[in-house]
């Protein structure tokens, strides 16, 4: 039987590989007397929608933040072919699916607005006024030197 491979994704969820479908097709690009013959390309697919592991919530944040890579059935892809090897594509592949789902997951904290500090404020009003100064000098007249 199969071992069984899990993928920690957050501190809080846990993917098992039996979650994720991988396809073997032949990679474009270099590759020497091997290049024909060998599946080294891989093409990771999993079904948002259908994966028990994910909440509601986790679901539509994904579906929200990965939106161009999801197809219309609710389908991740992404695919590796960079190296010439099958396995070392599929550890990058599932390396940068791991990273893409914390990267969607996380959270962004509401931004709090502040107000400017009473230096920052002089230090701009400062600022403009040196700048009014120097075009008003610039449009002075022009005096031609004969």
């Amino acid at each position: 039987m199969k071992n069984r491979q899990f993928y920690q994704i957050t501190s809080t969820l846990i993917l098992p590989d039996s979650e994720l479908s991988f396809s073997f097709s032949r990679s474009s690009g270099k590759g020497g007397q091997s290049v024909n013959k060998v599946n080294s390309r891989v093409s990771l697919s999993f079904a948002v929608d259908d994966s028990p592991n994910l909440s509601g919530e986790e679901k539509a944040l994904i579906k929200v933040k990965l939106a161009g890579r999801i197809n219309n059935e609710g389908i991740l892809r992404l695919d590796a072919d960079r190296q010439r090897s099958q396995r070392t594509n599929k550890e990058e592949v599932i390396n940068r699916f791991i990273t893409l789902l914390r990267q969607a997951l996380q959270v962004q904290k509401k931004r709090r607005g502040t107000r400017p500090t009473r230096a920052s404020n002089k230090r701009r009003l400062h600022a403009k006024k040196h700048r009014s100064r120097l075009k008003k000098e610039s449009r002075g007249k022009v005096r031609r030197d004969e």
